[in-house]
Formats: structure tokens, C-alpha cells, sequence
């Protein structure tokens, strides 16, 4: 019985660490634009082999995401986005792989690329997406960009954003915070809605977020106790079976 509650407190303050993580990670990223909150929970796993019949141990399962939307807000810079409802924009990293963000701000690099984040380059329907310099830009909802360049009346259209609707059930998070799907990526989807001009916030409470990070805290707390009871224990049991011989 002592074996079996050890190995069950230590397992669940070290995983109990990993909660906190994932927390601390949620809290630092309050005020990044389109971030989705990481959620993980625990589960017990009986430990397999000879003489382990008696044990278990606590992990946490590997950490999803929620995917409420945030607050969306005006900025009035012409390279902010925002997608209303459900959807992602799509990106592609330096290796060629493409990955899926609700993060729109947006920005143009030297050659007129549009780009996200560090060097992230945005994915258009028909290809990647140039924009000339000094061009007034206007997207539809429906990611349509258009440009007016110097004295002309009429915007003429660019290209088109690629927004896709993956199952969220099927989306995974890489290591950069980029969501993946695995397989051959997600499809373009007509029914995703954008909005120019805004961002969307991230979707992560500051103050729910506290409160779980002093769940967390205590819970390592009494893992940690649990463990001191049960060294106290069996050094009362020793002691016993020494005066018993």
C-alpha cells in the first residue's frame, strides 16, 4: 500500500509541473492575437509488469486546445484580420509545411509578401500573395483582396486568402503554436468569414487562468505531503518490526 500511494504522489506532482506549464504558457500569451487556450487534464494508467499489479501511476493527457472565439477589435490598419466564427487562416513555414492560426496581423516584407509573425508567409488561394508597394488594399469577407495603385479609380483583385474549416477534433498543435492537420492539410471553405480592419483577441481569461494556476499549485502541494506521509509511514512500520523481533 505504501509502494502503490509513492508512486501514485509522484507521478502526480510531476505531471501536476506539466499542468502548471501549460497554464504559465495560457497566462503569457493573454494579449497574443488569436491564441487558443491550452487545456489538459489528468488520468490514471496502471503500470504493466511483474510484480506491478498493485501500482498506477498519473499522467496528463496530452494538452488541446479550446477553441471559443475571442473578443474581435477594431484596429483600422488595413493588414489586421479577423475571422468571424469558425475558420483559420493558412500559413506556410520556411520547410514548405503549411499550418492553420486565427492570428491576423499581417504585415508586408521588403519584396512585398504578405507574411505573419516571424517570416510565416500567408497562404493565398491561387498561390502566395505579392502586393505592390504604395497599393490601397481592400479584403472581402470572403478573403478576396483587392488594390488601387496611385490615380486609379476602381480596386482590380490581387487574390484571394485561402480560410479553411478543419474538424477542430482533427487539429493538433505544433511546437511554434501553429495548428497542423494531419495528413494532406485542410480544404478551402467558401463559408468562413473575415473581417479587415481587426484582430481577434486571445481567447484566454487572465482571471480563470490565475485560479487554476492556484489549483495547480495546491495540488502539487498535496502530492508532495502525500509522499511524506508515506516515507513517515514506513519508517514507523520499520521501527515496529524492529521491536517486534
Amino acid at each position: 500500500m505504501i509502494d502503490k500511494l509513492v508512486y501514485t504522489a509522484m507521478t502526480g506532482a510531476k505531471h501536476a509541473m506539466g499542468q502548471m506549464a501549460s497554464t504559465t504558457n495560457n497566462l503569457a500569451n493573454v494579449n497574443t492575437p488569436g491564441f487558443r487556450e491550452m487545456i489538459a487534464t489528468f488520468r490514471a494508467v496502471p503500470l504493466e509488469g511483474d510484480g506491478a499489479a498493485t501500482r498506477a501511476f498519473v499522467v496528463d493527457s496530452t494538452p488541446g486546445a479550446s477553441f471559443k472565439p475571442g473578443t474581435i477589435e477594431s484596429t483600422g490598419n488595413p493588414l489586421d484580420f479577423a475571422i468571424q466564427g469558425e475558420g483559420f487562416f493558412a500559413v506556410r513555414r520556411d520547410d514548405g509545411s503549411e499550418a492553420y492560426t486565427r492570428a491576423g496581423r499581417f504585415y508586408t516584407d521588403s519584396t512585398g509578401a504578405l507574411k505573419l509573425g516571424q517570416g510565416l508567409t500567408v497562404v493565398g488561394e491561387g498561390g502566395d500573395i505579392s502586393i505592390p508597394p504604395g497599393a490601397q488594399i481592400e479584403v472581402g469577407s470572403d478573403g478576396t483582396l483587392s488594390v488601387r495603385i496611385g490615380n486609379e479609380t476602381t480596386f482590380n483583385q490581387l487574390g484571394k486568402l485561402k480560410l479553411v474549416k478543419p474538424d477542430e477534433t482533427a487539429l493538433k498543435r505544433a511546437k511554434d503554436g501553429l495548428f497542423e492537420v494531419p495528413g494532406s492539410g485542410a480544404e478551402v471553405d467558401p463559408t468562413v468569414r473575415m473581417k479587415q480592419g481587426a484582430i481577434e483577441t486571445s481567447n484566454v481569461s487572465a482571471s480563470n487562468a490565475m485560479v487554476e494556476m492556484i489549483g495547480q499549485t495546491r495540488m502539487f502541494e498535496l502530492n508532495m505531503k502525500m509522499m511524506q506521509s508515506a516515507q513517515d509511514n514506513s519508517r514507523a512500520a520499520n521501527q515496529l518490526l524492529s521491536i517486534a523481533r
